[in-house]
């Protein structure tokens, strides 16, 4: 019978935040699966675990994931962890589960500390709907492409970055979102955790001044429907409400709704329409 992969989350910074559940699993499987074997001793030996580990992490995930699987075939309980926080979440665990899933093996996750959602719940932004982008891609054409699609994103926008790179990309969401309200957090569930409040063209004039610690979780105002809805307006205003109209039946649509929907359009009545072509 073959075996579970766990996934098991641990603390972002503050001990504390471990799951009894989690402890119990890494105490009971075989093996541990860990991203850098040398940070996570650490740790093992803070709760006294003393299961054998192996490394997992972005140079092996194909590699070790093969061997990692036949081990789980073979009826071996194997528990997957990152560095800090939830495995799968910006890591290659997302790799391991896909593979499990082939071979028919069982996954499981075991819920905890997650720095994406620690940020958003103290970020003071939109909870109901967010966006999760992780880090920004490192190749440049690419980077831009996903900072323009982002310029349109209605939800709240939470990004990974590193200090040295913080004022960069700053700079890059200000120059396509504009000024948006942005909170930048530092430090989570640590002693000097921060969450910094402010607009994302302060936020660069702050930290240009102020050399910035810790990795960093930005939580991003996302775009405000009444923007958006203005600017679609906008552009159907530059076309003559005749030209509109005409666009709508040249799809084969009838004069009546063409002027209904040329009306939402542009957050006119339809009878404003009717009066503006006669």
């Amino acid at each position: 019978m073959a075996g579970i992969l766990y996934l098991c989350a641990t603390p972002i910074g503050n001990l504390e935040d471990m799951t009894f559940r989690a402890v119990r699993v890494l105490g009971e499987v075989d093996l541990i699966a860990a991203e850098d074997t040398r940070n996570s001793i650490k740790l093992l030996n803070h709760f006294e675990i003393k299961t054998p580990m192996t490394s997992y992490h972005e140079y092996n995930k194909i590699e070790k994931g093969k061997k990692l699987v036949q081990k789980l075939l073979e009826g071996q309980n194997i528990a997957l962890i990152t560095d800090a926080g939830t495995p799968g979440i910006s890591d290659p665990g997302e790799e391991l589960v896909k593979m499990c899933y082939e071979a028919g093996i069982t996954v499981t996750s075991l819920p905890g500390a997650a720095a994406c959602i620690t940020a958003l719940t103290i970020s003071g932004l939109a909870t109901r709907r967010f966006a999760f982008e992780a880090f920004l891609p490192s190749d440049k054409k690419e980077r831009q492409e996903v900072v323009k699609e982002l310029e349109q994103e209605a939800r709240t926008i939470i990004l990974y970055e590193a200090p040295h790179r913080l004022v960069k990309t700053l700079k890059e969401l200000e120059g396509v979102l504009g000024n948006r309200r942005i909170t930048v957090c530092r430090e989570l569930t640590k002693k000097h955790e921060t969450a910094f409040v402010t607009t994302l063209r302060e936020a660069i004039v702050y930290y240009e001044e102020t050399d910035p610690k810790g990795e960093c979780v930005l939580v991003v105002e996302g775009k405000s429907r009444e923007e958006i809805r203005k600017e679609a307006q906008s552009q159907w205003e530059q076309m003559s409400l005749e030209d509109h109209v005409q666009y709508y039946m040249d799809q084969g649509i009838d004069k009546k709704e063409a002027m209904k929907k040329v009306a939402k359009d542009r957050g006119i009545s339809k009878r404003d329409v009717y009066n503006s072509l006669i």
